[in-house]
């Protein structure tokens, strides 16, 4: 199986997200990350979907994806060919003797601290999954308290958009 990261355009209307998650589920596919947010487009929502399955049945998934009535274009983001970004909070022991070595951490992977207590600061750091995963490995000797992680946002690269075309007002539904 490979991974495969989908930037959906869907309809911003209740019950979308639902329809869309419950195709993935009835064929059995586990969504790794899964992340929804406006676009540019009032009314338009941007799905990013990271899903690991073969590709005869992604491009089964595609076609009923098509098919779904507030999906309103479908694009299959090479991980070459695009942007692609997660965001990681992280909570992490810190007393005196290890604080600046935590520190020194943050700085070398361009993440921050967002919160600091007597006993723990928290991190946040945005990358691919392999920056993520790193600094998590490097973090994980101090006592890592608490962590959340968001799904992944992606792009395509160079000034083409997935919505020049697919967004003319003739498409759109009314």
């Amino acid at each position: 199986m490979s991974r495969h990261t989908l930037s959906v355009l869907v309809e911003d209307k209740p019950g979308v997200l639902a329809r869309v998650a419950s195709l993935f589920s009835r064929r059995g596919f586990n969504i790794e990350s899964l992340a929804v947010g406006p676009t540019e487009v009032p009314d338009v929502s941007r799905m990013t979907i990271v899903v690991e399955v073969e590709g005869l049945a992604l491009e089964q998934v595609t076609k009923q994806l098509n098919k779904l009535i507030n999906v309103l274009k479908i694009v299959q983001l090479e991980e070459e060919a695009s942007v692609q970004r997660a965001i990681v909070l992280i909570k992490v022991k810190a007393d005196a003797a290890s604080r600046s070595s935590i520190l020194e951490i943050v700085q070398l992977f361009r993440a921050k601290v967002v919160d600091v207590a007597l006993d723990a600061v928290t991190i946040e750091a945005t990358g691919n999954d392999d920056k993520l995963e790193a600094l998590l490995r490097l973090l994980e000797p101090y006592g890592i308290k608490e962590l959340v992680k968001s799904g992944v946002v992606a792009l395509s690269r160079g000034g083409r958009s997935i919505s020049d075309r697919a967004l003319r007002p003739i498409d759109r539904p009314a």
